[in-house]
C-alpha cells in the first residue's frame, strides 16, 4: 500500500508555516511571475527562500508552479526565473508547457519535473511520453475517474508519480483550459489571471423591453449556470489510496491560513487513522465530515471520481459559501500570559472564540484583554492586520490558529 503525500497549496509566506505545521508531507506555492494564480499574494525571492527553510526544516517538501501557457515573450524572463529557482533549491517544479519543460530542465537539472492538470493527462500513454521527457510526476486531469487512475497506475513505470486532486474548486473548462475570462474581460486564465465567470450570474436583456434584465435559465433551476460544488473526498480516502494515487492534492492558492489549516490537519488526520486502522477511520467519521464543513465551501461533491457529473453537482440559485468560522490570527508568538497575532477580522474583549491546534483539537477561550503594540490597552481590534497582544483564558502556542464561530 502505497502511503500518499498530503500536499497543501500556500498562498503566502504565512500560509505555508500553516500549511507546514497542521499536516502537510508538501507544499505548493507560486512566485510573482509565471504562476496560474496571479491574484494570489504569492512569494518574493525572499520569501520563497524562507519558506523553503522553514519546510525542510520541518522535513515537507516545497513544490514551486510555473505552469502558464507561455508566449514567445515569456521565454527569457522564464530561463531567468529557473536559473533564480535552481539556487533556491525547492523540490519540484510544476509546468504545463513543453517549452517550459525544456527550459527547466536546462536550467534546474536537480530539480523534480512535475506536469500540470492543465497539459489535459488523461491516458496511460500520455503519461508515458511525459516520463520518456524526463517529468517525474503528472497531475492527473479533474475529468478521470478512479477506475481510469487505477488502470493509469498499472500501465506506467513503477517510480512515476500519479497527484490528483482531492478537495477544492472544480472548474467548469476542461482540465482548467478556459477562454470564458479573457472573451469577457481581457484577463488571460491561462496567462494567471482568471476572473471567475463561472461564478458570475448571467442574464438578458430582451429587445422588446431595453434597460430590463432577466435571469438566464438552465430548465428552469436558476441563474449561475456554470457554478460547481467544490470536490471533497473525505469520506473515500480508501478508494483513493487504492487507485494508486502517490499525491493527494488540495485547491486553494487563492484561500486563507484558517481554509488551509482546517482542510490539511483534516486530511492528515483521516488518512493517518486509515491507515493505522480502517475501523478507527471508520469511527472517526463524523469528526472529519464537521471539521471538514468548518473552512469555507460551496457544498461538496464527489466531482468525477465516481462517473461524469451531472445537474447534482452544480449550484444553480447562488454563488456564495458556506462559512462556519471567521480567522482572526495566527499565534506568531507567546510571552508571559500574552499572545502576539497579525489579527484579521474584528473581535472585542469579552468575544468567545476558539484556540484550533494542529493536533486536532479545538479549545474554547475567551479574550480577556488585548493591546497594541506600544502597550496601550483597547477593546476591539477594528483595524486589519494590527499586530496585537491578547490575554486569552488559556494560554495557546505557536502557531495555533484563532477562530470565532460566524455569527451570521
Amino acid at each position: 500500500m502505497r502511503k500518499p503525500e498530503l500536499l497543501i497549496p500556500a498562498s503566502s509566506l504565512e500560509v505555508l508555516k500553516t500549511a507546514v505545521i497542521f499536516g502537510a508531507d508538501a507544499v505548493y506555492i507560486g512566485g510573482e511571475t509565471f504562476s496560474l494564480r496571479a491574484k494570489a499574494k504569492n512569494f518574493s525571492h525572499e520569501d520563497m527562500k524562507e519558506g523553503i527553510a522553514f519546510a525542510h526544516a520541518h522535513g515537507v517538501r516545497v513544490h514551486v508552479t510555473a505552469n502558464i501557457l507561455a508566449h514567445n515573450y515569456d521565454m527569457e524572463p522564464a530561463r531567468n526565473y529557473f536559473q533564480e529557482l535552481a539556487e533556491l533549491a525547492p523540490d519540484a517544479i510544476i509546468v504545463a508547457d513543453p517549452g517550459m519543460i525544456m527550459l527547466a530542465k536546462e536550467n534546474c537539472p536537480d530539480i523534480e519535473i512535475h506536469l500540470s492538470t492543465q497539459a489535459n493527462n488523461t491516458n496511460y500513454m500520455t503519461y508515458r511520453f511525459w516520463y520518456g521527457q524526463g517529468v517525474k510526476r503528472v497531475v492527473s486531469a479533474r475529468e478521470l475517474s478512479l477506475k481510469e487512475i487505477k488502470e493509469i497506475r498499472e500501465q506506467i513505470p513503477e517510480d512515476m508519480e500519479i497527484e490528483t486532486f482531492i478537495h477544492g474548486a472544480m472548474c467548469i473548462s476542461y482540465s482548467g483550459r478556459c477562454l470564458l475570462s479573457n472573451y469577457l474581460t481581457g484577463r488571460d486564465s491561462n496567462q494567471g489571471a482568471c476572473t471567475h465567470p463561472c461564478r458570475w450570474k448571467y442574464s438578458i436583456m430582451e429587445e422588446s423591453r431595453p434597460g430590463e434584465y432577466f435571469p438566464v435559465y438552465e430548465n428552469e433551476r436558476g441563474t449561475f449556470i456554470f457554478n460547481s460544488k467544490d470536490l471533497c473526498m473525505i469520506e473515500h480516502i480508501p478508494e483513493l489510496i487504492d487507485s494508486g494515487i502517490d499525491s493527494f492534492k488540495i485547491e486553494g492558492r487563492m484561500k486563507t491560513a484558517l481554509y488551509v489549516a482546517t482542510v490539511a490537519r483534516t486530511y492528515r488526520k483521516a488518512i493517518d487513522d486509515y491507515l493505522e486502522s480502517p475501523e478507527k477511520y471508520k469511527a472517526n467519521m463524523s469528526w472529519y465530515q464537521e471539521q471538514i464543513s468548518n473552512c469555507t465551501y460551496r457544498q461538496f461533491t464527489t466531482g468525477f471520481f465516481y462517473g461524469k457529473p451531472d445537474e447534482n453537482t452544480q449550484i444553480y440559485d447562488n454563488n456564495t459559501y458556506v462559512n462556519e468560522y471567521i480567522y482572526l490570527g495566527i499565534v506568531e508568538a507567546v510571552k508571559d500570559s500574552l499572545c502576539r497575532i497579525e489579527q484579521r477580522n474584528k473581535f472585542c474583549v469579552g468575544d468567545s472564540i476558539e484556540i484550533m491546534k494542529p493536533d486536532g483539537t479545538n479549545v474554547p477561550v475567551t479574550v480577556e484583554a488585548m493591546y497594541t503594540e506600544e502597550g496601550e490597552s483597547v477593546d476591539s481590534a477594528p483595524h486589519p492586520k494590527q499586530v496585537l497582544w491578547i490575554k486569552l483564558s488559556m494560554p495557546p502556542q505557536e502557531f495555533d490558529l484563532l477562530r470565532q464561530k460566524n455569527a451570521d
